[in-house]
Order: structure tokens, then C-alpha cells, then sequence
């Protein structure tokens, strides 16, 4: 007997539905995410459509999904907790740099007013896009901010990040200033990192 392609498309519907209710009540209320328009957001948006088909039975899983064209879907709790430091007011014109995935920027976007996406190339890059921002968030772990990037803020623009330090990836938090954008870490967990913002390394002998 063949089944009925509806009834198929039915059941992962309806299992990917327990799934993020899952992730929701075992992943981020777990570790401290509970403010409710995150919950809210992740509750709404299917983290299985933004991965490889192939992958979608592992999208709630509490682990980072590695993406055909090379980037990274972080683990939900990674863009809970920064959408949470985030705490957009929906005001702001906010930068997301996309690790590959597209998840971050969409979990976002009705929550601000106006939203620029890049590529962490198109990041460390010379353009223009996103000039005068307020927020920025960066999907990805990072050893540091280049000059150019915060050159596209405003002053006193918030950054939510994750950095890389000694061999550890945290969510850190900041806001741009006149001396540059300074970052404290708030939450240890592991990020993947984006390479293109890696720090040149010197000579040595």
C-alpha cells in the first residue's frame, strides 16, 4: 500500500511542531532563555527550513548543523541567548552578519525596524550596507571586530557577538564608542567560529 504523500507531509509537519516545542521547553527554558518574545520568535520560525534537507530531522537538536555552503546553524540555545541580549525594542536598524543560515536574521526581523543582512566577507569588507546601525549581531564566534565593521554603527550602536578567546567561544555583549566597540562575555557555549574575522597573525622567529 502506498501512503499518501499528504498524510507524510502531515506527520513531519507535526513532528518537527513537538520537536520545537521540545527544544523550547528542555533547551532554552533549561538554561535561563525565558523572556517570552524570544520564545515566541523560536516557537514560530522552523529552524528545519534552514537546513540541507537531509538535516532537518537534527534541526532542534542541541548542536550546531553544518550548512552546504560552508556556514554554520549554531545550536537554538547559541540564538536564543542572542536574541535575548539583543532585546531589540523594535526602533533600531540592525545588522546581522549571517553565518551561513539565514535562521538569526528571520527570528529578528519583525522585531526591528529596519534590517540589513551581510556576509561576514562582505562584513570585513569595504561596503557601505547597513551605514548608521544601532544594533549588530553576528551569528558566529569571532576574534575580534574590524575597524571597518564598526565604522557601519552609530555611536552608542549595542552589539550582541560571539567571541573567541583562548580556545573559547562565548556570547558576549558591548556597544560602540568612541574608543571602538569594547565586548564582555556573558554566557560560556560552544559557537562556531567565522574564520573571516579571524585576527592576522604576526611573524615570529
Amino acid at each position: 500500500m502506498i501512503s499518501d504523500p499528504l498524510d507524510a507531509a502531515e506527520a513531519a509537519n507535526l513532528t518537527h511542531d513537538r520537536a520545537r516545542r521540545a527544544m523550547i521547553d528542555s533547551q532554552l527554558r533549561t538554561s535561563g532563555v525565558n523572556e517570552p518574545f524570544v520564545l515566541k520568535r523560536m516557537a514560530a520560525v522552523p529552524r528545519e527550513q534552514f537546513v540541507p534537507a537531509s538535516s532537518s530531522g537534527k534541526a532542534y537538536m542541541d548542536r550546531a548543523i553544518r550548512l552546504e555552503n560552508g556556514g554554520w546553524l549554531p545550536a537554538p540555545l547559541v540564538q536564543g541567548k542572542m536574541l535575548e541580549e539583543a532585546n531589540p525594542s523594535g526602533i533600531e536598524h540592525a545588522i546581522v552578519v549571517d553565518g551561513g543560515s539565514g535562521y538569526l536574521a528571520e527570528l529578528l526581523r519583525p522585531l526591528v525596524a529596519e534590517l540589513t543582512v551581510i556576509s561576514p566577507e562582505e562584513a570585513v569588507g569595504t561596503g557601505r550596507k547597513g551605514k548608521g546601525a544601532n544594533l549588530l549581531v553576528i551569528d558566529g564566534a569571532v576574534e575580534e571586530i574590524p575597524a571597518k565593521l564598526a565604522g557601519r554603527l552609530a555611536d552608542g550602536a549595542r552589539v550582541v557577538t560571539g567571541l573567541v578567546g583562548n580556545g573559547v567561544t562565548r556570547v558576549a555583549v558591548g556597544r560602540k564608542t568612541a574608543s571602538g566597540i569594547s565586548l564582555m562575555p556573558v554566557f560560556d557555549t560552544g559557537i562556531p567560529q567565522l574564520h573571516a574575522f579571524d585576527t592576522p597573525k604576526g611573524w615570529s622567529f
